[in-house]
């Protein structure tokens, strides 16, 4: 588990008997330090598997002391050195394996924030088109046609990020149920329109004159990315219900 620094939001006593902390009793918890925390936002981290709280057999969130550690430190490292999400991430998982990596500074983490690190070329992880294929058990006609629909895109370079591969598995799976790249042209259109909503929000951010706002953006596009998935899923099963069953 993670080995996090001592101090901040950790430090309290709340669950000094053992007991399991409530999300709204963990929110109460941050709020001293980080007062703008708020519920979504602690079931955003916990959606980028950031944090792993326990549940009870009816579905509730039960958080232990080591959680609220672990939130207090995602969030000190977002608040006081601008890091992106990705970064955190990696970060963390670093600690739980028992490294200990220094943080990047100011200046660097705002590069990683504003995109302009870990582009085409500077170690982000990218893949060819032989691999593309190799990991999803795709033939190059059926990446033609994906491409072909808009479905995956390369980048510049000609390499493919990690999320082509999940892209494409999820079209292969698809495939076994008779869906071909032509039928899935709704669901690109559909996640086009999201990304556009998410556009409208973060675009004032991104062009804020304050440098946190700006960092903010990255953070605030990600949680809507992430509701706008679960609000897509609820809406598809609860369409089916209704026509279906």
């Amino acid at each position: 588990m993670l080995r996090t620094p001592s101090g901040g939001a950790g430090n309290g006593t709340a669950t000094a008997d053992g007991r399991l902390l409530s999300i709204g009793a963990v929110l109460t918890h941050l709020q001293d330090e980080f007062p703008e925390v708020t519920i979504s936002k602690i079931r955003f981290l916990e959606a980028e598997g950031l944090v792993e709280p326990q549940r009870t057999p009816s579905g509730y969130r039960k958080f232990a002391m080591r959680d609220v550690e672990r939130l207090g430190h995602v969030l000190r490292m977002q608040r006081d050195h601008y890091l992106p999400l990705r970064v955190i991430r990696e970060h963390l998982d670093a600690l739980d394996r028992g490294e200990q990596i220094p943080l990047p500074g100011p200046g660097e983490a705002r590069e990683l924030a504003d995109g302009t690190a870990g582009t085409e070329g500077s170690g982000e992880l990218r893949i060819g088109r032989e691999a593309l294929l190799a990991a999803t058990g795709a033939e190059p006609a059926d990446l033609e046609q994906w491409e072909s629909y808009g479905l995956v895109e390369a980048g510049r370079d000609g390499g493919y990020d990690a999320e082509a591969v999940n892209i494409g598995k999820l079209i292969v799976d698809m495939g076994r149920f008779g869906l071909e790249p032509r039928h899935l042209r709704a669901v690109k259109a559909a996640a086009d329109r999201e990304v556009g909503l998410v556009e409208q929000v973060v675009a004032p951010l991104r062009r804020h004159r304050n440098p946190q706002t700006r960092t903010h953006a990255e953070t605030t596009a990600r949680e809507l990315a992430a509701l706008s998935v679960r609000l897509h899923a609820a809406m598809v099963q609860s369409a089916l219900r209704l026509r279906l069953f």
